[in-house]
Formats: structure tokens, C-alpha cells, sequence
């Protein structure tokens, strides 16, 4: 038999498989397409303190290898979300994860304060590249302080599996690991979606309607590959990869990179048995390659 399973911070996750943050709303979207019970964790569309309807369309497209999104996260605000959405995600088998995002630090608190109470919910991986509008709108994932506070004060109201997934669009990604480590969190996820635009060549007006979008999908991950080899060689930390994954061949990469865990986003719109299928081919590569555990994939690399 070989051991799927893998830790993450007080978590044990039956298999690395995750379901990214805003690529399968809030599990029953995806329900009627693939078999949850066999998903390690599915991570919430992100979670507001208040409904947010986000940002105008045209607010997503298809881009080489990949697709520019601005949906400025919108969500039904965590009220409906436990009224809701929990219902349903209380009868899947899988561990819930909910995502975060606020426009201050108060209301991060707030969030996570409401939802501890919540059984179901069994860890939190905080959104940090959201704009402070405290602070004249700069975003919160590219300064480590406010990163580091964010930690600390979320840190203080819950004692469940701590994630804060991190921004690419920085100079030093492992200095915000370390910093989240610092103040208490029990892992990070990289990446984050990259900063993308695009041009109608005949309007030249921008394609998105909010100008700018984040880049996701196969056209990123070697930005987050390198993302996590840059946390793994610097920060003692459980890292959750995320960026690109398409097959099992991808993750295993992303293992060997020093994830412990890894996150499906765009590849859930083409293909959304990918998961069950990725489970699957870790099987069999484990097999192969006769490893009796998949976390002895984790930091394996050779240099």
C-alpha cells in the first residue's frame, strides 16, 4: 500500500491533492463532475466579512497557456457562507479549508474570529494580495510587516492549520515565508496569481475591464516552481504549490521542489476530474519509482 497521506501544519491531508481557492466556488459547483471524498482538502472561494459582487465584467479571459482573471473577489460574505455553504460541505469527506480576504487587518481578525466556531472549517489560508484601504490601497502581500502582522493577529483568535498564501509579485518570496513563520503560521502556499494584461488590437482598450488581472494556469509554473525552490532551500516551513498544475507529472515537480502539499486552480475549468486522475498517477509513480510514502517526494531535489 502506499501512503498517500501527507501533514500540514495540525493537519493530516488523506493525499497532497487540494482545490484551489475561486476554481470550484464553494464545493457544489464541482461536486456533480468529480467525487470530493477523494480530495485532500478543497479550499473556499475566498471569504469576506461582507458580500462583495467584485469586480464588472469583462472581468476573466483565455490567454496563451493560461487566463487573465479580476473577479475582485466576490463572494456572498461569511454570514451566507456558514448559512449556505456549509451545509453541503459538512457531508463531503474531505477536509475545508476556507480562504480569507479582507481590506484590513480588523476585518481579517473578524473573519477568521466567526468562522473558528465552525467545526467543518479545520484551517484557514489567509489571501494576502488584497488592497489595505487603510493604507492608501497598497496590497498587503508586497510588504512583509504588514504580512508579519497579519499573521500575528489572525495567529491570536485561531488555533486551527494557519496558511498564508503568498504573493509572487515580490523580490524575495522566502523573506514573506519567514516572516509568516515568525508570527506563527503553520504553512504558506506559492504562489499566488502572477500580474497580467492584455489589448484588443482594435479598440486598443484593455481587454479586462479592471486593466489589470491575474495571470494563472501551465504559462506560470516555472515562476512558481522556482517560487517554492526559493522557500524550500530558505525557509523550514510546509509549502503548498500552486501554479500550473495540469497532471500528476506537474505535482510531482512541485513536490520535488519542496511542496508538501499542492493546489489545482485553472486546470479544474478544462478538466474537473483532474484531481482524482492526479491522485491516481501518484499511485502509480510511487510504484514505479518503489517510494513507499509520497511526503519522501517533498525537497527531493538534486543540485
Amino acid at each position: 500500500m502506499i501512503d498517500l497521506s501527507v501533514n500540514i501544519g495540525k493537519l493530516k491531508l488523506k493525499n497532497p491533492v487540494m482545490l484551489a481557492s475561486g476554481t470550484v466556488g464553494y464545493g457544489n459547483e464541482i461536486s456533480n463532475f468529480t467525487d470530493l471524498s477523494k480530495i485532500g482538502a478543497i479550499v473556499t472561494k475566498s471569504v469576506s466579512l461582507n458580500p462583495r459582487k467584485g469586480n464588472p465584467p469583462r472581468r476573466i479571459m483565455e490567454t496563451s497557456s493560461g487566463m487573465l482573471n479580476a473577479i475582485g473577489l466576490a463572494n456572498v460574505g461569511v454570514e451566507k457562507f456558514i448559512e449556505d455553504k456549509i451545509p453541503f460541505l459538512q457531508k463531503v469527506n474531505s477536509t475545508l479549508i476556507c480562504n480569507i480576504a479582507a481590506s484590513s487587518i480588523e476585518e481579517y481578525v473578524e473573519c477568521v474570529k466567526i468562522l473558528e466556531e465552525q467545526d467543518t472549517v479545520k484551517g484557514f489560508e489567509i489571501n494576502v494580495s488584497c488592497p489595505n484601504v487603510k493604507e492608501g490601497g497598497l496590497v498587503f502581500g508586497n510588504n512583509p510587516e504588514a504580512v508579519g502582522k497579519i499573521t500575528e493577529k489572525v495567529r491570536a483568535v485561531t488555533n486551527k492549520t494557519l496558511i498564508i498564501k503568498l504573493s509572487p509579485n515580490t523580490a524575495s518570496i522566502s523573506q514573506f515565508a519567514a516572516v509568516a513563520k515568525k508570527e506563527g503560521a503553520d504553512a504558506v502556499s506559492a504562489i499566488n496569481t502572477l500580474v497580467g494584461t492584455a489589448f484588443n488590437i482594435y479598440t486598443r482598450k484593455p481587454v479586462i475591464k479592471n486593466i489589470t488581472g491575474g495571470l494563472s494556469g501551465p504559462a506560470i509554473k516555472p515562476v512558481a516552481l522556482a517560487k517554492v525552490l526559493e522557500i524550500s532551500r530558505n525557509v523550514d516551513i510546509p509549502i503548498i504549490g500552486i501554479g500550473g498544475i495540469m497532471c500528476w507529472k506537474d505535482a510531482v515537480e512541485f513536490m520535488i521542489a519542496g511542496a508538501s502539499a499542492f493546489e489545482l486552480g485553472t486546470v479544474n475549468f478544462i478538466n474537473p476530474n483532474a484531481g482524482i486522475e492526479i491522485i491516481e498517477g501518484l499511485k502509480k509513480y510511487c510504484e514505479e519509482m518503489k517510494i513507499n510514502s509520497i511526503s519522501e517526494v517533498t525537497a527531493s531535489y538534486i543540485l
